[in-house]
């Protein structure tokens, strides 16, 4: 007898259409619950996700409910003289419930994936919500998305449960593969039975290894495991500026008459603690300095718009980006705002120019290729267009995500410690390309980092953060040489610190280190402390009476780093221990062999105008 091949057929065409819609309605479920915050998340993924919990014949049971002559669904249907059940829509429908979890857990774990900062950059590079979705998210989560359109294929061809509730055994018009095989195994049929089950193990085993095939393949592509000859020279330019203001308190921020320049007073709630931070900067530099977790970056993402503040304003140039009060909240992409992240967040499936030219899609062909070609030689990118991310060293990935974030001329430019990610050698090379880039930027510029000397040299002036507030808000010279309170002097590098008691006009004593001491600079009537950084201390072996701040100490211990030693001392005492010490003070290596060998004490002055004063 001739086999019966119409379970193939009728299984084949359900899957596909039942595929087809979990691919869609999966996605689009997917989607909207990666960014879905509401109170109700719980609810609906369960809801969404029960078709794969609950047995086929309850899902079977529970359709035939809702599609039955006097379920909601069958009654509507009956007006138009039409019924699901008993049809081969139903067996769509079923292995469509079945399927649906499959592919929507799959996408959205493939969505998570992707690096949330690749979408966020996208935004501040003028992208709409649905093109970051098609030409980043989408693309970046193929290989899951497949995974799951194929684990969903698989699922809604084995389905049998749902689909015999609600559409039946009909031979040649709802009989699939599954109920193929249960017939014929009750009938005894068992050839045929061996026959159908090789056939569907055959159809979803070769998706299957198909997919995984593929994904290995993507995977290779986008790590770059087929490319080689990353290149990692560097050329070193730049040049440092230098400003020297009055330091001036922290007050409620304003713009100049002509409403030019970059105005942020906002707090937003975290988890830990509320930022809360107020500042102004005009064509400048300003360089944020601060601890982990002070608020550093929330900072920048509220300004960039992928963070919303909240409370407060935010003004650039005149525009006000987010206003809590009058409810503005200009979206990302529309704040003409480039955020560099830390680690750079290029677009891995697309090459350098491509990654350039992401936020140039208005302009036509023609000035966003020109657009693209001045960006790749003002930052030293030539003969690098077509290469892809993966192929490109530290320093030249950075340098891509600063000609990405240039291309779109913003107004204000997002540094978010752009060097953590590059070794030292690096580090110094690409910081002079920055230096010379800035000096031509006419925008204003946030660069958060936390390396003290990056920050002296990338920067004009300086704003240190602690604990989601702004502490100190100047010039950078202002900020090193009088931080004013202990904590702004530790968050810019000062070690040695004493409590300080005034005993005459120009002369305090240092409690802790237990001496007295000279200095030029008035003495604040609210002293509480008084500080030297380590490297501004002078070390003798011999002691010069025309010098005044000069005291006898002994060494406790050292710290050695490839240039300078660290040592640490006690002032007017023999050391107990190698804790039992006052201040550590820095010196080159070629100081410390012409004087390590000398007798002790060794003498340590404390120039008058490298003292720190500082109130509470």
């Amino acid at each position: 007898m001739t086999t019966d091949l119409s379970p193939l057929w009728i299984s084949l065409k359900t899957a596909g259409l039942a595929t087809l819609f979990t691919f869609f309605t999966g996605i689009a479920a997917a989607h909207w619950m990666l960014n879905y915050r509401g109170r109700w998340k719980s609810l609906i993924e369960g809801i969404f996700v029960s078709p794969l919990i609950l047995p086929p014949t309850v899902v079977g049971f529970l359709l035939l409910l809702l599609f039955g002559k006097n379920g909601p669904l069958g009654q509507l249907t009956a007006l138009f003289d039409f019924t699901v059940i008993f049809t081969w829509y139903a067996a769509v429908i079923a292995a469509t419930v079945v399927a649906f979890p499959l592919m929507y857990k799959t996408a959205l774990g493939a969505f998570e994936q992707v690096d949330r900062s690749l979408l966020q950059v996208a935004e501040t590079l003028g992208a709409s919500k649905g093109r970051i979705f098609w030409q980043v998210l989408l693309p970046l989560s193929a290989p899951g998305i497949l995974a799951g359109t194929m684990l969903a294929f698989a699922r809604a061809l084995g389905e049998f449960g749902a689909t015999l509730m609600l559409a039946g055994n009909i031979p040649g018009r709802t009989q699939t593969i599954p109920m193929a095989i249960y017939f014929a195994v009750e009938a005894g049929a068992m050839n045929e039975a061996w026959l159908w089950v090789t056939v569907i193990m055959t159809i979803s085993l070769s998706g299957i290894i198909a997919v995984n095939l593929w994904q290995k393949q993507y995977e290779r592509k986008i790590r770059g495991k087929q490319f080689g000859g990353v290149e990692a020279n560097e050329p070193v330019h730049g040049s440092d500026r230098n400003d020297y203001t009055q330091i001036l308190p922290l007050a409620k921020p304003h713009l100049s008459h002509l409403g030019q320049g970059l105005l942020v007073n906002i707090e937003k709630q975290l988890a830990n603690f509320t930022l809360s931070t107020a500042f102004t900067s005009e064509q400048e530099t300003l360089g944020i300095m601060g601890g982990s977790g002070s608020g550093k970056s929330m900072t920048l993402r509220c300004i960039a718009g992928v963070e919303t503040p909240t409370q407060g304003r935010i003004v650039l140039n005149g525009q006000t980006l987010f206003d809590s009060e009058k409810q503005i909240n200009i979206p990302s992409h529309q704040r003409k705002v480039s955020l560099v992240f830390q680690n750079y967040a290029l677009f891995p499936l697309m090459t350098v120019s491509q990654n350039i030219a992401f936020g140039l899609q208005h302009l036509p062909k023609e000035t966003r290729s020109q657009r693209v070609k001045q960006q790749l030689g003002r930052l030293q990118l030539q003969g690098l267009g077509d290469r892809y991310p993966h192929q490109l060293s530290g320093g030249q990935q950075q340098r891509v995500a600063l000609a990405r974030a240039l291309a779109t001329e913003p107004e204000v430019l997002l540094l978010d410690e752009p060097f953590s990610a590059l070794d030292t050698y690096l580090r110094a090379h690409v910081e002079c390309q920055l230096i010379e880039t800035l000096s031509t930027y006419s925008g204003v510029t946030l660069f958060v980092t936390h390396n003290l000397e990056e920050a002296y040299r990338v920067c004009e002036k300086l704003m240190v953060m602690s604990g989601g507030k702004a502490i100190a808000f100047d010039s950078k010279h202002r900020i090193f040489e009088h931080p004013g309170t202990i904590r702004v002097a530790q968050l810019t590098g000062c070690k040695n610190f004493s409590r300080a008691r005034v005993i005459g006009e120009n002369t305090l004593e240092a409690r802790d280190w237990g001496v007295t001491l000279q200095v030029v600079e008035a003495i604040p009537d609210d002293l509480a402390d008084v500080g030297i950084r380590a490297h501004q201390i002078s070390i003798m072996p011999n002691p010069n009476p025309s010098l005044n701040n000069t005291f006898p100490c002994w060494l406790a211990s050292t710290s050695e780093t490839p240039h300078r030693m660290t040592v640490f001392l006690k002032l007017n005492a023999v050391c107990q221990n190698s804790q039992d010490y006052h201040v550590q003070a820095e010196i080159f290596k070629e100081k410390w062999e012409a004087i390590k060998n000398h007798p002790f004490p060794w003498y340590v002055r404390f120039d008058p105008l490298r003292l720190i004063l500082m109130i509470n």
